[in-house]
């Protein structure tokens, strides 16, 4: 029961009670703020006393040199800490940091600090290249990993120059000479395919062509080139990854350069693709498609051929049974217009064996392509092998769109060709020294 004066006012009722208890409250948080703002400052003038090297490694991001010789932050993220302090006998507080695990951002990719701090092309054996070509190495199936991710490690590598690893080179060039021999049976010749043979064909293994000597006669009488006869090899394929590239000169400039499936070499595509052509080969089923077997006029293939100067022609004759009366009609075409162009024909059994060898490496198409067969082939006659125009993904290693081959966008019918096998296994051979694939442009 509350107080009151005669008059009945509340002297001291409930709502004064409230206000003296929140008055009195407010008071007592007031000192406790005063005090903690006391022993706050006192302690961060203590902090502030420690050596400068002592706060100065953590209170920025690591940063750390390519050879190791500093060590980065876990993950190579940026900490952030808590201080704890601890009275010690002498009346000094110590400092304890603790990584704050939970406020670590989210880590930048390897990739991405490298080509920040990239001021020019890394020597090939430098810790950082080794690394770099490792990390393709590693991946023993195209499966492993995802588009992305063997674009960066691509990407990456382009930040190395290149050179070539003759240990590897020389080991590859006997596994190939063991399984293939192209500097003997790369081409049908009458000295390894005697007149009155029965050559058996490389996918109609059934059908046997029986070489008479009117067919005899289009052979040439032995191999026209040697092994590693050519120092310097290019070897161009038809992927849009060569446009806008501006790589002519420098395919111009190699010592022999082959070419696949007679494309157009145009003044329009020359800036990119060069004009050079030593060997060009023809699938009969361009000969089928574009120029109705050669049933009718011939011109039109003779004018096509003529933009490669004096390369020499090949052609798989061989394959299968159909391609046989198609690929001896454009050596008749030739001849009745007394070009000087050698016409060749790519030995079957060298064409099976290069089949088997590149199924071992996992590349396990029902056809091998034009590019990958005079790919290996060239590894034997060359001194140095290099690669133009072959990609196998619709975009670049930047992510960017590009057109299946350079001058048009027509896909190949799916389920022929294993070209991301293909394209992975060079990429393998690249990283090894033994071929150099230029995806990128020419300075």
């Amino acid at each position: 029961m509350g107080y009151s004066d005669p008059s009945g006012r509340d002297l001291l009722g409930n709502r004064s009670l409230c206000f003296i208890f929140i008055c009195a409250f407010g008071v007592v948080t007031l000192l406790q703020q005063i005090l903690y703002g006391k022993n706050y400052i006192k302690s961060g003038q203590q902090f502030s006393r420690l050596k400068g090297d002592e706060t100065a490694n953590w209170t920025r991001p690591v940063n750390f040199l390519d050879d190791g010789s500093q060590t980065p932050a876990r993950n190579g993220k940026k900490r952030c800490f808590r201080q704890n302090f601890q009275r010690q006998t002498d009346s000094l507080n110590s400092v304890i940091i603790t990584p704050c695990l939970a406020d670590i951002p989210k880590k930048k990719k390897r990739s991405q600090r490298y080509f920040e701090l990239y001021d020019g092309p890394y020597d090939y054996n430098s810790t950082t290249c080794k690394d770099f070509r490792q990390e393709i190495i590693d991946v023993k199936v195209l499966t492993m990993v995802k588009t992305s991710e063997l674009f960066d490690r691509w990407r990456n590598l382009q930040l190395c120059k290149w050179d070539q690893h003759k240990e590897e080179i020389e080991a590859f060039k006997s596994s190939l000479s063991r399984c293939c021999n192209a500097p003997s049976f790369l081409f049908t010749t009458k000295r390894n395919t005697p007149a009155g043979t029965n050559l058996r064909y490389e996918v109609d293994t059934s059908g046997i062509l029986h070489i008479s000597t009117e067919i005899f006669k289009m052979f040439p009488d032995d191999m026209p080139y040697t092994r590693s006869q050519f120092k310097k090899c290019a070897v161009i394929g038809n992927g849009g990854i060569i446009k806008n590239s501006k790589c002519g000169k420098e395919i111009d400039s190699a010592d022999f350069v082959f070419r696949c499936n007679i494309p157009p070499i145009s003044e329009k595509y020359a800036p990119d693709v060069g004009y050079k052509t030593d060997i060009v080969t023809i699938n009969p089923s361009i000969i089928t498609e574009r120029f109705q077997k050669l049933e009718k006029w011939r011109k039109p293939l003779y004018k096509v051929l003529q933009t490669y100067k004096n390369s020499s022609v090949v052609l798989p004759a061989f394959y299968n049974t159909r391609n046989t009366d198609v690929s001896f009609r454009v050596k008749y075409m030739l001849d009745d217009f007394d070009s000087q162009k050698g016409v060749f024909f790519f030995h079957p059994q060298y064409l099976l064996n290069v089949q088997r060898f590149w199924s071992v490496q996992g590349v396990r198409a029902k056809r091998l392509s034009s590019g990958l067969m005079l790919v290996t082939a060239a590894m034997e006659l060359c001194e140095e092998v290099h690669l133009y125009g072959f990609w196998a993904f619709p975009m670049n290693p930047s992510g960017i769109f590009v057109t299946h081959h350079y001058y048009d966008n027509v896909k190949p019918r799916p389920g022929f060709h294993d070209m991301p096998h293909e394209i992975f296994n060079f990429l393998h051979l690249h990283s090894r020294g033994i071929l150099q694939v230029h995806t990128g442009s020419c300075r």
